[in-house]
């Protein structure tokens, strides 16, 4: 017997986020479905490195808190968790949670695991070129660290029809967190195109957690937000025919209203009315939105068509390395020992020869975002923050920028203070798209006994 409403907690809107919103939710949000959305384009590339490094890592560096904080209350309430902070390696993430679950003493646990987004053999093997830039993935050669293919709600779906009660992806596409336990509960048709699309208009209302409930949206002044510090993450109402009600705990932080709403609706969309998914292409063009009151919206209105047959595949890969350098100015005359520090330091590195393919000197404050043709030349400020980026061909290359700027602590201008130096390698992502069948999802079981 399906449901006639389904509440959808939004716990995270990306892999750091705060773990106590996800908590408030299911202690006080009478939620069904708790879903953490932690996993983006760079993450998952990321992952793959860590778990290079390490076969039992490669997932959410946050999973191990967040459950904890939530499982328990979760399963004494009923709420089942779906999130894709399995990373690179949603298996060990769900060993990971079962073994938390024994150590908390939370039995019996069905934890499942899905599989299927590791794509990277079947693209080494093809002829595919990036779809940004046209280069065949061929010439990156060993520089390729990971290819994970977006995949749909079939498999997550095939997880909670085993009575799991945690499920863990890898990558997959962030609406379909959301759009999965919908199809589940209310039994949607795969070809219910209207259905499918305004499910996931609900997942990408609810996928980016606080940003939807004020938090992207506030700007003093202009768009005023209450209590931030405590901003709530938001609740998504769906009825069994996709329509939302989009809430927040009452007495939480943040604000829930249309125009919220609308900011969150078109945030990554480049054309409302084909909105890519595994599943489908959504059409948001017809969306209506309406405030019912106090926190309280509901939209209507989206819809949807089949599919591509495609599915895009991230490609992380190696693309060099950056080198910083930081330093402070203040007081009389900071901007100007600023700007001489930063000439200093541009001198210096084309005296010794380090080799940069892009470089930045950028007066945090001044000029760092928009350039000095749009920034405001008004009072000069009392304090100053040079730092100078730049892209090397190696680690040793890398290095020797940072080190170039802290050598202005005795070698001048006057007063710097506050350096800082890193050299780090730098991950790339583009992406390629590979035919739907190229993947075999599936899904592996952890339990925990009584």
């Amino acid at each position: 017997m399906t449901r006639d409403t389904i509440r959808l907690g939004s716990g995270a809107g990306y892999s750091g986020d705060r773990i106590e919103p996800a908590l408030e939710l299911v202690e006080r949000g009478e939620i069904d479905y708790l879903v953490f959305e932690c996993l983006a384009e760079r993450t998952i590339a990321l992952a793959q490195q860590a778990r290079r490094r390490d076969p039992d890592a490669g997932f959410d560096p946050l999973l191990g808190s967040r459950m904890r904080a939530v499982l328990g209350p979760a399963l004494q309430r009923g709420v089942r968790i779906v999130t894709n902070m399995g990373a690179a390696h949603p298996v060990a993430a769900a060993q990971r949670t079962a073994s938390i679950a024994r150590e908390l003493g939370l039995a019996p646990l069905r934890v499942a695991a899905v599989t299927g987004d590791d794509v990277l053999a079947h693209v080494l093997e093809g002829d595919y070129r990036f779809e940004e830039s046209g280069t065949p993935l061929r010439e990156l050669g060993d520089r390729i660290l990971s290819a994970n293919a977006y995949l749909g709600i079939s498999p997550i779906c095939a997880a909670l029809r085993t009575g799991a009660q945690v499920v863990i992806t890898g990558r997959a596409a962030d609406p379909a967190l959301f759009l999965a336990p919908l199809v589940h509960e209310f039994g949607w048709s795969m070809t219910d195109w209207e259905r499918l699309g305004q499910g996931t208009v609900v997942g990408h209302l609810l996928e980016c957690a606080g940003q939807v409930t004020g938090g992207y949206y506030a700007d003093p002044g202009h768009k005023d937000v209450p209590d931030l510090a405590r901003l709530g993450f938001p609740i998504g109402e769906v009825q069994a025919d996709g329509s939302l009600v989009v809430t927040k705990v009452a007495s939480s932080g943040g604000r829930v209203t249309a125009a919220t709403c609308k900011e969150q609706l078109l945030y990554e969309i480049h054309n409302p009315a084909r909105y890519f998914q595994p599943d489908l292409v959504a059409d948001f063009s017809q969306v209506r939105i309406e405030e019912l009151g106090a926190d309280r919206v509901r939209v209507l209105g989206g819809r949807g068509a089949p599919p591509t047959g495609t599915l895009k595949v991230s490609v992380g890969y190696v693309d060099g390395w950056v080198g910083e350098g930081q330093i402070s100015y203040a007081g009389t005359n900071a901007l100007a020992r600023a700007e001489l520090a930063r000439e200093i330091v541009r001198e210096r590195l084309r005296l010794t020869g380090v080799s940069m393919s892009e470089s930045r000197f950028d007066l945090v404050g001044v000029d760092a975002l928009h350039g000095m043709n749009l920034a405001r030349r008004g009072e000069a400020p009392y304090e100053v923050r040079l730092r100078v980026t730049g892209r090397a061909s190696s680690m040793s290359e890398a290095t020797r920028i940072g080190n170039e700027v802290e050598t202005l602590y005795t070698n001048g201008p006057a007063g710097g203070g506050g350096v800082t130096k890193h050299a780090r390698e730098v991950v790339a992502v583009q992406s390629v798209l590979i035919p739907a069948g190229a993947t075999v999802a599936g899904v592996r079981l952890c339990e925990v006994a009584a």
